[in-house]
């Protein structure tokens, strides 16, 4: 939850539209419990569950439209291809992606990806930019969680 409010934190909700976020870790590693945080520090009040059933969940929040994927079901490439979910991948909005490589390769690099681990009694998150707007928004994050 802490890390989703440093990521919410580091960066305004205008400045997240066109930015595409990888989470990758076991399952039960905290990536839907990181997006509940990030939603709850943007100011989404409502219920924030795992699309692992669904592949998708969508979130508006004022004029960012953030949609959150679990591609974890997915047995190959092309039920990406097949999904339609490429126009989400957008200018306006923030798109957070569970188990990317469950397509196959088809996705662009994110912005930012975060691997989530299990480490004696908690987690730790390694955090990689692959582009300039994620360079920034990763440096932002990191800089309010060490200042909280």
């Amino acid at each position: 939850m802490r890390l989703g409010e440093a990521l919410a934190a580091g960066a305004e909700a205008g400045k997240l539209r066109g930015l595409v976020l990888h989470l990758r870790g076991e399952l039960g590693s905290g990536k839907t419990t990181l997006v509940r945080g990030l939603l709850r520090a943007l100011g989404y009040p409502g219920r924030v569950k795992s699309p692992t059933y669904t592949l998708v969940e969508p979130y508006s929040l004022l004029r960012l439209h953030l949609y959150h994927f679990d591609f974890y079901r997915f047995k190959d490439r092309s039920e990406w291809l097949s999904s339609g979910f490429r126009e989400h991948f957008n200018p306006e909005s923030l798109c957070i992606v569970e188990w990317p490589e469950r397509a196959g390769g088809l996705l662009g690099p994110p912005d930012l990806e975060i691997h989530l681990r299990y480490h004696a009694q908690g987690r730790t998150a390694a955090l990689a930019a692959y582009s300039t707007p994620g360079e920034a928004w990763r440096d932002a994050a990191l800089s309010h969680w060490r200042s909280s």
